[in-house]
């Protein structure tokens, strides 16, 4: 018995397809900021909503993050504001740097003793600030609304 396969198409003619190395980043970086973006702002929409800003102080007090009280509604905000304008790509860098501190903190005050893997280690908050150091180094890309700020 013979099986037919579809020949792959050579490379050069897929990146044909998809247009020029700079239009693959820059619809790659849009990709990024959504993902990434929507859950910045899923999880501070969940630390206002779901948990109530007391209730996510309490949680920050039990887990050992200084200054609840102050770090609580510093974090749901950056996450939420920070989210939103990751979907938009308004202030990338800016953004992304808030997130990534926010991130970096999480990963040090929070995860790192619990290792590395999930669901409490440090394997989703590491990869959250790798994006968002990522999108400081390379900004939101030309489908991202700091165009119109002209500040990438």
């Amino acid at each position: 018995m013979t099986t037919r396969t579809t020949p792959v198409p050579p490379v050069s003619t897929l990146r044909s397809r998809f247009g020029t190395d700079a239009q693959r980043l820059d619809l790659a970086l849009a990709l990024l900021r959504g993902v990434v973006g929507l859950v910045f702002l899923a999880h501070g929409l969940q630390k206002l909503l779901v948990f109530s800003l007391g209730g996510t102080a309490d949680a920050f007090a039990q887990m050992g993050v200084p200054l609840p009280p102050l770090t609580a509604p510093l974090v749901a905000f950056v996450e939420l504001i920070g989210g939103a304008a990751l979907i938009s790509g308004f202030l990338t860098r800016l953004f992304a740097g808030l997130l990534a501190v926010d991130m970096l903190g999480a990963t040090l005050l929070v995860h790192l003793k619990a290792g590395f893997f999930m669901p409490n280690g440090v394997e989703f908050t590491l990869t959250l600030l790798g994006v968002c150091l990522a999108l400081v180094l390379l900004g939101g890309g030309r489908y991202a609304g700091d165009v119109l700020l002209r500040r990438d």
